[in-house]
């Protein structure tokens, strides 16, 4: 099932989208019982199709991406935070900051959190997957080489594009990820070459903190890195799941 939350006259509304790319309305609780139901008339906005509580992102899940930075390959899995004002929908605009010289995309092949999990076990990880989605992990290079913690350069408003919807039905154990700009392929790998794959992820974040239904797991970006600039176009793809293009646009001075 491809689950979506769309905007219904200003009302953001959950729904399923069918195989054909027809937009049913839904009732219930996404996480436990979400109920199709009649098809929604009209062009449909979606938005991101989940709400989180947290944004767990992994840093250098790639050992290429590593490389390309001169950094080496940790030995355990990197984690920081992506704040929740930083979510955008699939369309929506990622604002090149004015306090920052280097934007760069990265895409990522996210988890979606469907129930409660504390200290779970890598063998029991998967019973709290809800399904998967499609992100971007938006970073100011600049101001992220020169704060001794990440917060500031990836946590700008807008920074976290996800979407376009959350697959239930998705298998993530080799599917390529890649990241084109204005159609030109950059970013390119396959999840089997994770550092960390995606049980052990869940294993060493729920070890620290409570994962709640909707919380999402970024798993990290493949080699390819490179800047964007207003009027860029990114277009983040995985393999099976769908893709997510977000324009990037300057500041308002």
């Amino acid at each position: 099932m491809r689950i979506i939350r769309y905007d219904d006259a200003g009302t953001v509304r959950w729904g399923v989208m069918d195989p054909d790319g027809t937009v049913r309305a839904a009732t219930g609780d996404p996480y436990t019982e979400l109920v199709p139901g009649d098809p929604v008339g009209g062009e449909v906005r979606l938005r991101a199709p989940v709400t989180p509580s947290k944004i767990l992102c992994v840093g250098r899940n790639y050992a290429d991406h590593a490389a390309e930075f001169g950094n080496p390959v940790p030995k355990e899995p990197l984690i920081f935070l992506k704040p929740p004002s930083s979510i955008v929908g699939p369309g929506d605009a990622v604002v090149y900051p004015s306090l920052s010289g280097r934007l760069d995309p990265e895409a990522e092949l996210v988890v979606v959190i469907g129930r409660p999990g504390r200290r779970v076990k890598a063998e029991d990880a998967m019973s709290v997957v809800f399904g998967y989605t499609i992100g971007n992990d938006v970073t100011a290079r600049d101001i992220q080489k020169s704060d001794p913690q990440w917060t500031r350069g990836k946590g700008f408003d807008t920074f976290c594009p996800l979407g376009p919807w959350v697959d239930t039905d998705f298998d993530p154990s080799d599917v390529r990820v890649t990241c084109a700009v204005n159609g030109e392929l950059r970013q390119d790998g396959r999840t089997r070459d994770f550092i960390f794959d995606i049980p052990e992820l869940i294993a060493y974040v729920s070890a620290f903190s409570t994962l709640e239904p909707g919380d999402v797991i970024m798993t990290g970006t493949p080699p390819g890195v490179r800047p964007v600039q207003p009027g860029d176009t990114m277009t983040v793809t995985v393999e099976g799941l769908g893709e997510l293009s977000n324009p990037v646009v300057a500041e308002d001075a």
